[in-house]
C-alpha cells in the first residue's frame, strides 16, 4: 500500500481532535445541537489551520446516521466522507474550476435531491480565484440554495471576495494554532508511530510551521524520511539550512561586541552551507525584540525566542536605543529581500551595517575633548555664528587667549566633600534645572576624558539597579543616557527624548540621581541632561568658538557651584 502522508493519516474525524479553533468548533456544536443551520458559511484564515477539514467535519455532523450533530465514523454516510467519495459531498477546487461554465454547471446540479445523506454539501476551496462573472453567477443560488443545499467556501485571501458574497455567508475566521495545541498535537502522533524525539525538535519544527498544522506535519514527515525513526534538533537544522540558537546567539554577541571579523567569517560559513539567511535575518529580529520588551517590562513570561538570562546577557551589552536601531534595521531588511538581486550581498551589508552600531562614537555627535586641542590654523571662511542657537543665546564673559592651552589641569584628588549636593547658581525654574548655553561651554571646556572614559566602560552597571528597590527608578531613567562631558564637577549627559531630559532635571530626581552616580562611580557629580538636539547645537557652536579663538581657558573657568548639605 503506497504510503499516506501524516497530515492525511491523523487529520480529525471529529470536533473534538480539532487543534486550536475552539471558538468555531463550540459555535457548530451548539448549532447543530439547536438546529440553526446556515445555508452558506465562509472560513477565512492562514494556510494549513483546519478550514477544509473542519469543513468536512461539519459535511459529517450534517449527514452522520446516528443524528445531527454526529460523527460515529463507522457508517455508510461518515465513511464515504473519511475516504471522499461521498456523492454528496463535492469539494471543488476554484483555482481550477474558477471560470463561469463550471459554476454553471454546478448551480444545473444543485436543484437534484440528495443521494446518501441528508444534505448536499459543497465545498469550494480557494474561492477567491473565481472569476467575477463566476462569483455573479453564484450569487443567487448562494443567497437561496435549495433546503438540502450547504455551501462552504474556504479561503486564505477574503478581502478579494466580492461585498455581494460575503454579505451572504456566515463567515468564521481560523487563526494560527496556538504552539501548546501544535505541541500536543504532534506528540501525540510521534507517540503512536513510535517515533523517539526532543522536545526541541518540536519546538523548532512548531516555529517553522508559522501557526499552519499542516505545514508541521509535513516538515515532520520530511524529517522522518531522513532521521528514520528519531527527531532531533540537529536534523530539523540540517534539512531546512537553519541555525541554531546558540549559534544565533554567538553572533549577537559578536554583533555587540563589534568584531567584524567573526562576524564576516559567520557570515561566508552561512552562506557556504547555504542557511536560510531570510529565516535567520528574521529569528535574529525575534531575539532582539525580546530582548528589548525585557529590558522595559522585565517580565520573562513575555519572553518567546530566548530565556530571560540570554536576555539579560544581550541587555548588559547594549542599551535601548542600539536595539531599537537593530530591530530597525533588520526589519528594513525582510522589506528589501524581495527587491534586490543578491540577498545574500543584502544579508552581509546588514550585519556590517549592525556591527556598527553598537560603537558610542558613531551613534552620537561626541565634542572633540579639550586636552586634544592643538593650534588653529589660520580660518579661511566665516564661522557660523552664536545667533544659530536661538535658545539661551551666549554671551561669553570668560577671559579670553591668544591659543588655547594643549593640556588640561591635572585632576583634581578630591572633588567634593561627601554628603554634599551641587548645585548652579540660579539654574532652577520651575523645578527643573535651565543651564544657559555660555555655562554648557564652560563644562565641555573641564571636560576629562579620562573620567569620562571611566565613565563610558561602566556606564552599563547601571542597568543592574533598575530592579533596585531605591535606585530603580532612576537607574532605569539613566540607562537610556550617554555621558557626554564629565569634569570633575559636573556629568553632562544626552537623552535620545526631550521628556526624559526634563525628568533628569527635575530638582527632585537630582540627589537620588547623584547618590546613584556615587555609588557606581565613586563620584559627587552635579547632573545636567541635554537632549540629542541641544547635543549637536552645543557642539556646533564648541566648533565656531574655538574657530574664532573664543573658547574660555579651562583652568580660568570658575562654575561656581553652591553647597547644599543633604
Amino acid at each position: 500500500m503506497a504510503y499516506k502522508a501524516l497530515y492525511r493519516t491523523y487529520r480529525p474525524t471529529t470536533f473534538e481532535e480539532v487543534a486550536g479553533q475552539q471558538h468555531i468548533v463550540r459555535t457548530f456544536k451548539n448549532a447543530l445541537s439547536t438546529g440553526k443551520i446556515s445555508h452558506a458559511y465562509l472560513f477565512a484564515g492562514p494556510r494549513g489551520t483546519g478550514k477544509t477539514t473542519m469543513a468536512k467535519l461539519l459535511a459529517k455532523a450534517l449527514n452522520c446516521e446516528e443524528g445531527l450533530g454526529c460523527q460515529c465514523n463507522h457508517c455508510k454516510n461518515c465513511e464515504a466522507i473519511n475516504s471522499n467519495s461521498h456523492p454528496d459531498v463535492l469539494e471543488i477546487d476554484a483555482a481550477s474550476n474558477r471560470g463561469i461554465n463550471e459554476i454553471k454547471d454546478l448551480i444545473e446540479k444543485v436543484k437534484y435531491s440528495t443521494i446518501l445523506g441528508r444534505y448536499k454539501v459543497y465545498i469550494i476551496d480557494e474561492v477567491h480565484m473565481m472569476t467575477n462573472e463566476a462569483f455573479n453567477a453564484l450569487l443567487k443560488t448562494l443567497e437561496e440554495p435549495p433546503e438540502h443545499v450547504i455551501f462552504i467556501l474556504a479561503t486564505t485571501e477574503p478581502h478579494k471576495l466580492l461585498p455581494t458574497i460575503l454579505s451572504r455567508c456566515q463567515r468564521y475566521d481560523f487563526g494560527k494554532v496556538p504552539n501548546e495545541e501544535m505541541s500536543k498535537r504532534i506528540q501525540t502522533i510521534l507517540e503512536k508511530e513510535n517515533i523517539e524525539y526532543n522536545q526541541n525538535a518540536v519546538d523548532l519544527i512548531i516555529s517553522l510551521s508559522d501557526g499552519g498544522m499542516r505545514d508541521a506535519l509535513s516538515m515532520l514527515d520530511q524529517v522522518l524520511a531522513y532521521s528514520g525513526n528519531t527527531l532531533n534538533e540537529n536534523d530539523v537544522l540540517s534539512i531546512f539550512s537553519l541555525e541554531s540558537k546558540a549559534e544565533k546567539l554567538s553572533l549577537i554577541h559578536s554583533l555587540l561586541k563589534n568584531d567584524v571579523s567573526d562576524v564576516l567569517n559567520r557570515v561566508q560559513k552561512y552562506l557556504a552551507k547555504g542557511t536560510d539567511i531570510k529565516r535567520l535575518t528574521n529569528d535574529l529580529l525575534s531575539i532582539f525584540k525580546d530582548a528589548l520588551i525585557y529590558s522595559l517590562t522585565n517580565k520573562k513570561d513575555l519572553l518567546e525566542s530566548i530565556s530571560d538570562k540570554e536576555a539579560s546577557e544581550i541587555i548588559l551589552a547594549t542599551n535601548t536605543n542600539t536595539l531599537n536601531a537593530y530591530i530597525q534595521t533588520l526589519m528594513e531588511s525582510l522589506k528589501d529581500y524581495k527587491n534586490v538581486a543578491d540577498a545574500n550581498t543584502l544579508f552581509e551589508v546588514t550585519l556590517l551595517k549592525m556591527a556598527t552600531l553598537n560603537k558610542p562614537s558613531l551613534q552620537r555627535p561626541i565634542f572633540p575633548e579639550p586636552q586634544s586641542i592643538q593650534k588653529e590654523e589660520k580660518i579661511e571662511k566665516q564661522p557660523i555664528f552664536v545667533e544659530e542657537i536661538k535658545q539661551n543665546p551666549v554671551k561669553i564673559e570668560t577671559p579670553v587667549v591668544e591659543e588655547v592651552k594643549e593640556e588640561a589641569p591635572p585632576l583634581q584628588e578630591e572633588i567634593n566633600p561627601v554628603g554634599t549636593l551641587l548645585s548652579l547658581k540660579n539654574t532652577l525654574h520651575d523645578g527643573v534645572y535651565k543651564i544657559d548655553s555660555d555655562t554648557v561651554i564652560k563644562i565641555i571646556v573641564t571636560g576629562k576624558k579620562e573620567i569620562k572614559n571611566e565613565f563610558l566602560d561602566k556606564w552599563s552597571q547601571l542597568k543592574k539597579y533598575t530592579t533596585h528597590p531605591e535606585y530603580g527608578k532612576i537607574a532605569t531613567l539613566l540607562i537610556d543616557a550617554h555621558p557626554l562631558i564629565v569634569s570633575n564637577e559636573v556629568l553632562l549627559l544626552e537623552f535620545p527624548m526631550t521628556n526624559l531630559v526634563e525628568k533628569a532635571n527635575a530638582e527632585g530626581n537630582q540627589k537620588m540621581i547623584q547618590s546613584l552616580i556615587n555609588h557606581v562611580f565613586h563620584k559627587h557629580l552635579f547632573a545636567y541632561s541635554v537632549s540629542r538636539k541641544e547635543s549637536v547645537d552645543y557642539q556646533r557652536l564648541f566648533i565656531d568658538l574655538k574657530g574664532v579663538k573664543k573658547l574660555p581657558r579651562p583652568d580660568a573657568v570658575n562654575l561656581e557651584f553652591e553647597v547644599n548639605k543633604l
